[in-house]
C-alpha cells in the first residue's frame, strides 16, 4: 500500500492514469458538455482539471517552491475533443510519474493541506486521488462505472487520509474514499459536508529532520519492512518497529489521530533514517502526551536524539490541548535518560518500576 520506496509512488500514478483512461474512452459517445457529477464544471474541463493537476504537482517538484504554487498552468488546446483530453490526461500522468521517480529523498515544495509543504510521495498520492475522484465525477455524469482497484483506493487512504476510520462493515475501500471526501454515504457514519486530505508532516530538528509515519508505512515497520526509508545499519531497531505496531494497531481500531502518533528520524545531510521518535497516543485529559525514541546504534552519541525530542515537545507544546510531556524509561537504561534531560525534561515520581521525566508548558 505504500506511496514510498522505489518509486514513491510512480507506478500509482500509471495504475490511476490507466484506470482514468479506460473508464472515460468507454464514455466517448456522450455528451461531456454536461456538468460532472457533483461540480460545476463540465465534463470535458474536468478531464483538462486532472490533466492541469498532474502537470502543477510536477512543477511543484521540480520548481520546489516553499511558500507559493509555481504561477502557470495546462489548458487544453480550444476545439479538443474528449479524445484529446484523455490523451492529455495520459501525457500529464506520465510526467509527474517520472518526476516522482526522480526526485531526490527529502525533496519537499508548497502545498498548503496541513503543514505547508508535501514529497514527492504525497504529491503522488494527491494526483492519484485526483485522478479517481474526477474519474468518478465524470463518470457519474456519463453513466459509466468508474470504481477504481481496491488495492489503489486503500494507497490512497492510507497515506492521505490517515484520519478516516477505516473501512465499516458494508463498505469496499472505494465507497470509504467517496465517502472521505464527501462523494458518499457509509453505513453508520453521516455524510462529510466538508474534508480535506492530509500530507505527512516534516519538522526540523537540527542535522535530522522528524518525518511523520503514514499508517501505509507503519504496517510495512511492523511487518518488519524499512516503511519507506533508507535506514542506516540496514534497518531500525527494535524499539521502532514496536512503535509502528501500536500506530497500525490504533488505525486498524479507527482511533489514530494524525500528528500524535510516530516519526522516523532522517538525518537530512544523506537522507538515512536513524531512529524512530513519537507519541504514546494524542494528549489525555489532563493534556498530557507521552514519548517514547530510539536510535539505531550506529547514530548513538552525535546529538540526534535529544535535539529532535526537544524540536518534537516545543512543537507539541504549541498545542492548546498539551500541557505537559512525560517520558516513561527503565531504570538500566541511562543513555535514554541523558536524552530526556538535555532535552529539558526533569525528573519525576517513579512510574511503577521505570523512571520518569516531564516537561510542562511554561
Amino acid at each position: 500500500m505504500l506511496f514510498m520506496g522505489g518509486d514513491r509512488g510512480g507506478d500509482r500514478i500509471d495504475e490511476a492514469v490507466a484506470h482514468t483512461a479506460k473508464v472515460l474512452r468507454a464514455a466517448l459517445d456522450r455528451d461531456w458538455s454536461v456538468k460532472a457529477g457533483g461540480l460545476d464544471w463540465s465534463c470535458l474541463y474536468t478531464a483538462e482539471h486532472i490533466a492541469g493537476d498532474f502537470v502543477a504537482y510536477a512543477g511543484q517538484l521540480t520548481g520546489r517552491p516553499t511558500d507559493a504554487y509555481v504561477p502557470f498552468e495546462a489548458v487544453l488546446d480550444k476545439g479538443t475533443a474528449p479524445e484529446g483530453a484523455i490523451r492529455a490526461i495520459e501525457a500529464t500522468g506520465g510526467i509527474l510519474a517520472a518526476v516522482v521517480r526522480t526526485t531526490p529523498r527529502g525533496v519537499r515544495a508548497f502545498h498548503p493541506y496541513p503543514a505547508g509543504s508535501a514529497d514527492a510521495a504525497g504529491f503522488a498520492a494527491m494526483g492519484v486521488t485526483e485522478a479517481l475522484l474526477h474519474t468518478h465525477d465524470i463518470a457519474a455524469a456519463l453513466d459509466v462505472d468508474a470504481e477504481p482497484p481496491a488495492s489503489l483506493c486503500e494507497a490512497v487512504l492510507a497515506h492521505l487520509f490517515p484520519h478516516v476510520p477505516p473501512t465499516p462493515a458494508g463498505g469496499t475501500p472505494w465507497t470509504t474514499l467517496l465517502w472521505a471526501t464527501g462523494r458518499g454515504t457509509l453505513p453508520g457514519r453521516a455524510r462529510l459536508p466538508h474534508w480535506r486530505w492530509r500530507n505527512a508532516a516534516s519538522l526540523p530538528a537540527g542535522p535530522v529532520a522528524l518525518r511523520e509515519v503514514t499508517p501505509a508505512a507503519a504496517a510495512d515497520l511492523a511487518a518488519g519492512g524499512t516503511g519507506g526509508f533508507e535506514w542506516l545499519g540496514g534497518g531500525p531497531f527494535d524499539g521502532t518497529r514496536r512503535a509502528a505496531e501500536m500506530v497500525t494497531k490504533a488505525y486498524a481500531a479507527g482511533v489514530h489521530r494524525s500528528e500524535w502518533g510516530m516519526y522516523v528520524l532522517v538525518r537530512t545531510a544523506d537522507e538515512l533514517a536513524v531512529g524512530g521518535m513519537g507519541f504514546h497516543g494524542p494528549p489525555d485529559e489532563n493534556g498530557c502526551v507521552e514519548v517514547g525514541y530510539d536510535l539505531v546504534e550506529e547514530a548513538r552519541g552525535r546529538g540526534y536524539a535529544s535535539g529532535a525530542l526537544r524540536s518534537l515537545s516545543q512543537w507539541a507544546l504549541t498545542h492548546p490541548e498539551v500541557t505537559s510531556l512525560l517520558a516513561v524509561v527503565e531504570p538500566g537504561n541511562a543513555a535514554s535518560q541523558a536524552v530526556a534531560v538535555r532535552a529539558g525534561y526533569e525528573r519525576l515520581p517513579d512510574r511503577d518500576t521505570n523512571f520518569a521525566y516531564g516537561l510542562r508548558r511554561a
